[in-house]
């Protein structure tokens, strides 16, 4: 039997298109430059013939190098594939064909299929989307030479084209201005022959393009043939999972369970786009789905694609398999906490590139490229690795003989005078961003995690996955060791037995990249150590294990008394404040020596209500604590915000942060007067001074008014804050989820280890061994209904197939997933004695509990 494996799904599906991507300019946008770098894909995108892989946002003039000496071909083929609705993305195919002067022939790739556009609430598609969308882009570009035509003529009169203003010339589709579409005259010696042809091909201009659109479901970023989360550049992960009501908590989450499943309009636009994505991929991988879903977004979820099967699945055989959709919020607490995962520890301890945006000026469209209402911008899933900074000579980047040469070939871009040849046209449109987009301004060897990097084999993300923190850096310690001896290099390093440490590692690294060869051979695991290198550095690691040792004692605590948990998040409160003002004095930001900051505080504090919520559902009126204890709590929280010198964005904070920095200010400098006050003596009044004593009533008077104020404001803030985290709270009750389900999962496990286990491993465990889980649905099909409900009667009934019968099972977390729950369902499927079960595990975005700060207290929260 086939093996399931979603990474080569997606490269075979790239090679399914290869005809429309040989020999053209192929342009990708964010989402899909995340899905093919951890994919692997650009040699395989080079291998298949195109000419070059430029950034769709961020496009440049110098895209047209390719076909500088193409003399016999003054054409040029376009593919464009993106990750977003072609709403979306219509400004950037605009601009990137109007750069092209003699483009003919655009082909568009979208992730987001034809029945999802005109599903989509926003969406100004109907049901033919992409033919209705050929013929507005066909018109659109050519409305725009026609009016660049016109302009040009008028600049005879005395201007150069290079000085006319195009101002706010738009399109009255998807509303976006002219100034998004740079004007490519270009003058240049070297392109003589190419300006002759398209001076003679001018008429032809938007006259021969053909433009066609394409569905392109394989967008997404394996972490291993077995797990994959979505691109968070694309429409389907920015997309709203839930509308403002009671039991919202988050715009990036599923609203809070309450047992009853949306419906129709209150189905949120990242639920169909979800629902769509799923369907086209199972479609993908040939396989047939079973639906169960447990949650109410993942019901919703459920229905839409049951109903998608019932219209599109009639007469196709396909592989069988499960699907099981579960929400996030029915888990909130295992995101959140810092578990045993080196993958995890990498990913949250690595800088992550920056969001892709339009590096063009825009002056008439700078409102329309906002983001769409409900839409959330979540972290670029994309890691930097800075490998020049670990494998140089003591820490001289230049020492390295490849970077040498990739500078110099860099740095032939500027040959000749390139910035002189160049029209003023061109120069006002090509700015850092657009330098940053090609590479010319970026961090030297710079590495990503690729998740088809195999070590004789193996993938080396999938080994880590599956493995804690300790047995992770063992075995890279192995890897490195091994490849030193196929390189035949020697080095002086102690290895010890056990846990591997940064002084082992980094020595090994480095011998192992001194030789260039040595470096492109062994890429893919130099990149992955050095990952490792950064999150074992004591800056990274003590903050993490700083993490564990809290939440370890927030558990305890738990299981003890309410008095206890609440004393605990107080004095983790508390801390924070002394770890803020030691921090100010010294001018530091960030967290260093495994001291917790005051965001650090309010993630344990959201901790400690979910296990405050699990172990004591009735303490308080409304909240899992007692009045008194519960009011200790705000009084050290609104203290904490006043004395923390750096409080970060967050959205119960909103409109007074500049308020709380001039009082602190204020209080600061009122504090140097104090001392110097006491300093002088007080034996020098004299009459002036006595008569300044009213004065300074006064000012005291509207000082300690003003401070008033701000805490009666700040105490109203902590208040909804707290009714926020009662909601939290709710979500882990036993008493008000999906009813009995989540008592009888928890019930079945004894022993602490596997009580501690998420939701994912103990709702798995229970299924593969065949155990009822109620509050789980089955999504019959029609042909299933019509069984049961018609010839039910008859004795002819169909049976509920279990998602334990089915030997391909792919799990759904709406909402994400972190590296820990990868490893806890493999976990799961190996204790079940079954090792016929192919398991999948995917997510909406990659979480990390600093992802999990910002939904839940940041801009998207609903906090």
């Amino acid at each position: 039997m086939a093996l399931v494996d979603v990474a080569k799904c997606c490269l075979d599906s790239l090679s399914g298109i290869s005809e429309h991507i040989k020999d053209a300019t192929l342009y990708i946008d964010g989402g899909c430059t995340e899905s093919f770098q951890y994919l692997g894909a650009f040699p395989l995108l080079l291998s298949i013939g195109a000419h070059s892989i430029c950034s769709l946002e961020n496009m440049s003039p110098l895209d047209m190098v390719a076909d500088w000496n193409s003399k016999l071909h003054p054409g040029r083929d376009v593919t464009i594939m993106t990750s977003r609705l072609l709403s979306d993305a219509h400004r950037y195919i605009l601009r990137c064909l109007s750069s092209h002067q003699l483009v003919r022939r655009c082909t568009v790739f979208t992730c987001i299929s034809e029945i999802a556009h005109s599903a989509y609430p926003d969406s100004p598609l109907g049901p033919d989307a992409f033919r209705e969308y050929e013929t507005l882009l066909i018109q659109d570009f050519e409305e725009l030479v026609k009016k660049r035509e016109t302009k040009a003529r008028q600049s005879k009169d005395g201007n150069s084209p290079e000085d006319v203003a195009f101002g706010d010339e738009g399109w009255s589709r998807f509303t976006s201005s002219e100034e998004d579409v740079p004007n490519k005259e270009v003058s240049s010696t070297g392109r003589d022959s190419y300006e002759d042809n398209l001076a003679g091909h001018k008429d032809d201009i938007g006259s021969r393009l053909v433009v066609s659109v394409h569905h392109f479901p394989c967008i997404l970023c394996p972490l291993s043939p077995r797990a994959f989360v979505l691109p968070s550049e694309g429409s389907v992960a920015e997309a709203c999972l839930q509308h403002g009501h009671e039991y919202s908590i988050s715009q990036g989450l599923p609203p809070l369970s309450t047992g009853v499943p949306l419906d129709g309009d209150d189905i949120p636009p990242g639920a169909i786009l979800t629902a769509h994505f799923i369907y086209h991929l199972a479609a993908k991988m040939d396989l047939k789905l079973e639906i169960f879903s447990f949650g109410d977004l993942s019901k919703s979820v459920g229905k839409v694609l049951t109903d998608m099967s019932s219209l599109y699945d009639v007469g196709r055989r396909r592989r069988s398999a499960g699907l099981l959709l579960v929400d996030r919020t029915l888990d909130l607490l295992t995101p959140c906490c810092h578990g045993d995962s080196l993958v995890d520890r990498i990913i949250s301890s690595l800088p992550r590139r920056e969001r892709l945006v339009p590096a063009v000026n825009m002056k008439g469209s700078q409102s329309q490229l906002k983001q769409r209402t409900g839409n959330l911008q979540r972290a670029p899933l994309d890691v930097q690795i800075r490998l020049a900074d670990i494998v140089s000579e003591d820490g001289k980047v230049e020492s390295i003989p490849l970077l040498k040469r990739t500078k110099a070939f860099l740095s032939g871009w500027n040959s000749g005078g390139l910035a002189s040849e160049m029209s003023s046209s061109v120069m006002l449109n090509f700015d850092n961003h657009n330098m940053e987009s090609i590479g010319l301004s970026l961090e030297p060897l710079n590495g990503s995690l690729v998740s088809i990097e195999t070590f004789r084999g193996t993938p080396f993300l999938e080994a880590l996955l599956d493995r804690r923190t300790k047995d992770g850096t063992v075995l890279m310690k192995k890897w490195l060791q091994e490849s030193l001896r196929r390189e035949n290099v020697n080095t002086n390093v102690k290895i010890r037995p056990g846990y591997a440490t940064k002084s082992e590692l980094l020595p090994m690294i480095k011998a192992l990249s001194k030789s260039e060869s040595s470096l492109i051979r062994n890429k893919g695991l130099i990149q992955l150590a050095a990952a490792t290198i950064v999150s074992l550095d004591e800056q990274h690691s003590a903050r993490w294990d700083a993490f564990i040792s809290a939440e370890r004692m927030l558990s305890v605590s738990a299981g003890d008394t309410s008095q206890s948990l609440a004393a605990q998040i107080g004095d983790l409160i508390n801390k924070s404040v002394l770890v803020g003002s030691l921090r100010g004095k010294n001018g530091q930001t960030g967290t260093s020596n495994g001291l917790l900051s005051f965001c650090d505080a309010l993630l344990l504090t959201v901790v400690g209500y979910i296990l405050a919520g699990e172990n004591f559902p009735t303490s308080g009126s409304g909240g899992p604590f007692s009045w008194q204890e519960e009011h200790s709590l705000k009084e050290a929280l609104v203290e904490a915000i006043i004395e923390n010198p750096g409080i970060a964005e967050l959205k119960f904070l909103d409109g007074l942060t500049e308020e709380l920095d001039a009082n602190r200010k204020k209080s600061q400098s009122d504090k140097t007067k104090e001392m110097s006050a006491k300093e002088s003596s007080t034996d020098d009044f004299d009459d002036d001074q006595w008569d300044s004593w009213g004065d300074e009533d006064v000012e005291n008077r509207d000082h300690a008014y003003s401070d008033m104020q701000l805490k009666l404001e700040l105490h109203d803030r902590v208040d909804n804050l707290f009714k926020f985290l009662h909601k939290l709270s709710s979500s882990k009750s036993k008493r008000n989820i999906l009813g009995e389900g989540m008592s009888t999962l928890d019930s079945s496990f004894n022993s602490d280890s596997k009580l501690n286990k998420g939701l994912l491993y103990k709702l798995l465990t229970r299924l593969l061994n065949k155990s009822d889980i109620p509050g789980l649905e089955y999504h019959s099909s029609t042909v299933g209904r019509l069984f049961k409900s018609g010839f039910g009667r008859f004795g002819l009934g169909q049976a509920k197939p279990s998602l334990s019968d089915q030997d391909v099972i792919m799990v759904f977390v709406v909402g994400g997933i972190n590296g820990l729950e990868v490893r806890e369902v493999q976990e799961a499927v190996s204790e079940s004695g079954r090792p016929d079960v192919q398991l999948i595990l995917g997510g909406t975005t990659l979480l990390t509990p600093d992802d999990m700060v910002d939904l839940l207290l940041g801009q998207s929260s609903y906090s």
